[in-house]
């Protein structure tokens, strides 16, 4: 097990490549970089859909309809998640229940699925502490669940980029569960970093926004809107429980979004030169009622 200090973590940039080509006057980039959409789809009522087919999905990148290379329906794609705890001062009333929320998301992740999926469990104060490697046993991560402890400061967009880092390696989907109240004090990367970096890496981004201080005017809750935004983002969801017995079933309904995700994958091509190194991305259904969570976009160099 090794710790972070927020001042050391390496940064790490994916580069990928551009060519241009000139057409009817106009200069367009086209990508060969493969790039990825982990899809949920829910209807009206905000129940899962999960019988669409390739047809159903129309995907534009900054305007220009693509094609998709491969569509996955109910992806067995396996999935490495990346559960972030926060451990800071501001978190210390309410870490026993993240606790306890966490040991059953691990036992709902190993007891199904896909026998390739496996979890890797992050907590952070000032500094950001992985305890091992991805596993798919429960035994070494409730040990370390157990020696938890609140203290100093909180470094929300350090855990997201290092985090983010390390799931960039392995195969398959890229997800990160943080739960915190969101308010980064002492984080050495910034927003934009660490949502260029999820971006990067491909993640899925879910936020469970504890609030231990409320009603207070002069909390900061600017790390709060932080994760809501960057969980929209790149697809995932953004949950605020009304109370701490709601931790569990937060944490068996983004399980269950897991299970239904559709996987389409896709070279850009013909894009519009642009000074923006965002490039947005929209998924549209050809089905009306229905509405296709995903991410937003990606970054190019």
């Amino acid at each position: 097990m090794g710790r972070f200090r927020s001042s050391k973590i390496a940064v790490g940039l994916v580069l990928t490549s551009a060519l241009l080509l000139a057409q009817g006057g106009a200069v367009f980039t086209s990508k060969t970089t493969l790039r990825r959409l982990l899809i949920t789809v829910k209807n009206s009522q905000g129940q899962l859909v999960g019988n669409l087919e390739r047809p159903d999905f129309k995907v534009s990148v900054s305007g220009i309809v693509q094609e998709i290379a491969a569509f996955e329906h109910h992806t067995e794609q396996p999935l490495s998640i990346a559960l972030l705890l926060d451990a800071s001062g501001s978190t210390r009333k309410d870490l026993e229940y993240e606790i306890q929320a966490s040991r059953s998301f691990l036992a709902s992740i190993t007891k199904d699925g896909n026998q390739r999926d496996a979890l890797c469990l992050f907590t952070f104060d000032q500094d950001v502490t992985p305890h091992g490697g991805f596993t798919r046993g429960t035994g070494r991560i409730d040990a370390a669940l157990k020696n938890v402890r609140a203290s100093a400061g909180t470094s929300v967009y350090d855990a997201l980029y290092l985090a983010a880092e390390t799931l960039e390696k392995r195969d398959g989907r890229h997800v990160i569960v943080i739960v915190s109240d969101g308010v980064d004090t002492t984080s050495a990367y910034k927003y934009h970093d660490a949502l260029k970096m999820v971006h990067a890496a491909d993640v899925v981004v879910y936020s469970v926004v504890v609030i231990p201080v409320r009603n207070d005017p002069g909390r900061n809750i600017g790390g709060e809107n932080a994760l809501i935004g960057i969980s929209q983002s790149t697809g995932g969801k953004a949950f605020s429980p009304a109370s701490r017995e709601q931790l569990t079933p937060i944490f068996s309904q983004i399980l269950k979004d897991l299970r239904t995700q559709y996987l389409i994958d896709f070279y850009p091509r013909n894009l519009p030169e642009s000074k923006e190194p965002f490039r947005p991305v929209r998924v549209e259904l050809a089905t009306p009622g229905l509405q296709a969570s995903t991410r937003g976009g990606y970054y190019e160099d």
